[in-house]
């Protein structure tokens, strides 16, 4: 099912979270309303649902960033506070870094919504089984910002120049293969991963799930209603970035530091390795 009325911005989630955490005879609670896993990727697209940029240089895409943005504009710090202020009212559980950890939670009972990657849905209804009914909904906002909508990411193929005529031959066909409306309609109908390919949404297979299993078509429908301008950044040292980003908000969350100062840090980290990286690899 896809819930038609739904926690549209942060503050009807922290309602709703509220309302959905249980707590036993003792205070312990034993379902949490609401959980996030501490991932770089979730920053990053609760970034873009504010239509503000991560890195300067549009986002990375006119020029090779200099500069972090997100700590400048404001998006950052909403971002942390909001995930600070819900794991302390203990309405929202943190179950650490690794997503798996937060979905086999919502699996267990633990928690009554959490976020992930639409390629987790195909899992999530698996483990769940008919224990109870799973709904989606679109990510939340930010009250009084106007969407900026969801940038996509996820798998992708790469072919190399190996310089070898037979094996960029082969690599072509495979590429063709994977791409072709039947393969990526059951890419998509086995992870909840977008189909690349247009035409696999006219497949019989695709129009069979999308009608047994409405739960897919949120996503589906998110990306569609995005504008053009919600696009990810474009940075060399994305990686260094993510653990950076994860590990002060892991601080942040174990009261060790501020929504501010996690802020600072993360971006003093992010910028310092950009500025390392430029001056390593200047033409």
């Amino acid at each position: 099912m896809t819930f038609t009325s739904w926690s549209k911005t942060f503050s009807e989630l922290e309602s709703a979270a509220a309302k959905l955490t249980k707590k036993d005879s003792s205070g312990k609670v034993t379902q949490y309303g609401y959980a996030m896993a501490i991932y770089g990727w979730f920053f990053e697209q609760f970034i873009t649902k504010q239509g503000q940029a991560y890195v300067n240089n549009d986002n990375g895409r006119k020029a090779a960033p200099t500069a972090t943005e997100f700590e400048k504009n404001g998006s950052g710090l909403k971002v942390l506070s909001e995930w600070n202020k819900l794991v302390k009212s203990g309405n929202a559980g943190n179950f650490g870094r690794k997503t798996d950890d937060t979905a086999n939670a919502f699996i267990a009972g633990k928690t009554a919504m959490y976020v992930d990657s639409t390629a987790g849905l195909s899992a999530a209804l698996s483990g769940v089984g008919q224990k109870f009914e799973i709904g989606t909904a679109a990510l939340p906002s930010f009250d009084g910002i106007k969407d900026g909508g969801v940038s996509i990411g996820g798998a992708s193929l790469w072919a190399l120049d190996s310089k070898d005529t037979e094996k960029e031959k082969a690599t072509w066909e495979f590429i063709k293969y994977m791409v072709s409306p039947d393969e990526q309609a059951y890419w998509a109908t086995k992870t909840g991963y977008f189909p690349v390919t247009k035409k696999a949404y006219n497949s019989q297979l695709m129009k069979d799930n999308l009608k047994s299993k409405p739960q897919f078509q949120t996503a589906i429908n998110q990306l569609h209603s995005s504008p053009s301008t919600a696009k990810g950044a474009l940075m060399s040292v994305f990686p260094e970035a993510r653990q950076t980003v994860e590990a002060n908000i892991e601080q942040m969350l174990q009261n060790k530091q501020t929504p501010e100062q996690t802020l600072k840090k993360s971006a003093d980290s992010i910028n310092s390795a950009i500025k390392e990286y430029n001056q390593n690899n200047q033409k």
